[in-house]
């Protein structure tokens, strides 16, 4: 297997070659057996010309295109034009119900619907599948439920539960069986088999961790008195207006959790009993108090770090209309001041990366007709349309592409311990996602391969940023609206548990003096950007708990 990827920039356009030479499980229709030799014809720009030479799945060279020409014979070239190579998005928050509750979602259709979105890797969470992930026979029922029916590579995360809390080695069974990582809910999960967990539980898990050097990953809401946060007497509120549901979810609820997770992580400083161990709080909906706390425990030397969802930087609660529950999630979306401030964060570095909480369910479940949020089952069905979401929200703030492959790519990649995805680098993956951000499109015209695309909070918008083609260790998995005939996606486990001298670099902070490596091909039509490739000193800020 052989591909090569190449890009000519100049003072008004980027383009990027792609030369596969023999990619696996691609169609004649998506890979003819002779395509045409494309070559650019700016002849005078090929001095700023860089090549990815991809070979058994892996990145093995980054070089001008002068360099290797003579090199390498090069056959099939596939030219994107004005495109962007980045880095596949590795979302480390979706829920796939597979297996048990496949008429969800299920693997072929979450992972086509990832690959027509430009993720090459997700994490699927323990539970929403029957039965949740909590112990290595339940972990291989997954493992067997994913083989061979998905179309990007797939990780998984193991269930902390009461059950499991306290038996050291029932989770060492599960962490050497495979998940990369624990998850726990700090308030009742809406799965009966996976119950809530309280700071007793979370603090025994860290310390299972810590000897793995893996993360754990909190819902963090606790639930609170609920009438006195309603604030209202007696069922006078109406279950169709979505101000009634957020009533009955306050930001309280995600500060006191976080509060309490806080006691617990000042055991994971350096040289404190659960060094090694690092807490991830996911979907982090509250940017005051809540947000505060994390900025506190980070510069304190915690091991720390948080996500937020794109559908808390794109909807406000002002604009979600009365019985329209294709919008309710947990934690909910908050107003549009906090929406701004959560942006705030995540461009100031306070918020760590992103993630979908691809969470879908059945049609009937959502209560589309009768419209009651504090019925209706809630999640956001979103994991096709991450990166267009955050490119076109991102806009108003001025998001770079740069921005886009830390919070999507790099720093997932990182906390699911997947040391050789997240950046276009030698000797990772070739992984790698080709898009427009210029191109826009109607979510209600374009081909949308979730199971059930009418429950999702985007349909009916319009997006910009198109992707055109993803690869997955070198495979072409999908290219304009096809995807492989084959599902070849494979199952992502972590490296062997490491020594306590020897870190993985996930949790060790990287010298300033290593390099990260990249190759971020930008057009744009207003602004001269005379990269393709990028070298950036930027390792040291990237341990959990830094600044960004």
């Amino acid at each position: 297997m052989e591909a090569i990827a190449t890009a000519n920039t100049s003072r008004f356009f980027s383009t990027l070659f792609l030369f596969p030479k023999s990619l696996k499980a691609i169609s004649e229709k998506l890979q003819p057996a002779s395509l045409p030799t494309l070559l650019d014809n700016q002849q005078s720009h090929r001095d700023t010309s860089r090549a990815v030479e991809v070979k058994e799945g892996k990145i093995v060279s980054i070089v001008k295109e002068e360099e290797q020409n003579g090199k390498t014979k090069l056959e099939n070239v596939i030219d994107y034009g004005e495109a962007v190579v980045m880095p596949g998005l590795v979302d480390v928050h979706a829920h796939l119900d597979d297996p048990g509750r496949a008429e969800w979602e299920g693997f072929p259709s979450g992972t086509q619907a990832a690959a027509a979105g430009g993720i090459t890797t997700l994490v699927d969470m323990p539970l929403n599948s029957d039965p949740s992930t909590i112990s290595r026979e339940t972990l291989q029922l997954k493992i067997k439920a994913a083989e061979s029916r998905i179309y990007v590579d797939v990780g998984f995360w193991g269930g902390l539960v009461p059950e499991n809390a306290f038996n050291a080695s029932a989770l060492e069974d599960l962490l050497n069986a495979g998940v990369l990582g624990l998850k726990s809910f700090m308030c009742p999960s809406g799965i009966n088999d996976f119950p809530m967990t309280n700071a007793s539980h979370i603090k025994e898990g860290l310390s299972v961790l810590a000897k793995y050097r893996r993360p754990l990953l909190v819902h963090a809401e606790k639930q609170l008195d609920l009438e006195s946060d309603l604030g209202v007497e007696g069922g006078s509120n109406d279950a169709r207006s979505y101000l009634t549901y957020l009533k009955t979810r306050p930001a309280s609820w995600e500060e006191a959790a976080i509060r309490d997770l806080l006691t617990l992580t000042k055991d994971t400083r350096i040289g404190a009993p659960a060094e090694g161990a690092h807490l991830h709080i996911v979907h982090l909906s509250d940017s005051s108090n809540s947000l505060d706390l994390i900025k506190d425990a980070k510069s304190g030397g915690d091991s720390v770090t948080v996500e937020t969802c794109p559908h808390y930087l794109a909807f406000s609660a002002e604009e979600i209309r009365d019985g329209d529950t294709r919008f309710k999630c947990s934690p909910p979306i908050r107003d549009a001041a906090n929406k701004e401030k959560l942006w705030e964060a995540l461009l100031a570095g306070h918020v760590d990366m992103l993630s979908s909480d691809h969470s879908p369910t059945l049609p009937e479940l959502k209560l589309l007709d009768d419209g009651d949020f504090l019925r209706a089952w809630g999640g956001i069905s979103s994991l096709q349309f991450v990166l267009p979401v955050t490119w076109s929200y991102g806009q108003k703030y001025g998001v770079t592409l740069e921005q886009l492959a830390l919070w999507w790519s790099e720093r997932p990649a990182r906390l699911a311990g997947q040391e050789l995805k997240g950046a276009i680098a030698i000797g990772n993956h070739a992984d790698m996602v080709v898009w427009d951000p210029d191109v826009e499109f109607d979510l209600d015209d374009d081909p949308v391969y979730l199971k059930h695309s009418g429950i999702s909070a985007y349909m009916g918008t319009k997006l910009s940023g198109k992707v055109s083609a993803t690869f997955v260790r070198g495979n072409l998995v999908f290219k304009e609206g096809k995807h492989a005939p084959a599902a070849c996606g494979g199952i992502s486990r972590t490296t062997p548990k490491p020594s306590p001298a020897n870190p993985p670099s996930i949790l060790k902070p990287k010298s300033q003096f290593q390099w990260l490596l990249q190759v971020i091909l930008v057009l744009s039509p207003s602004i001269i950007i005379p990269i393709v490739l990028t070298i950036a000193a930027r390792g040291h800020l990237l341990r959990w708990g830094a600044s960004g």
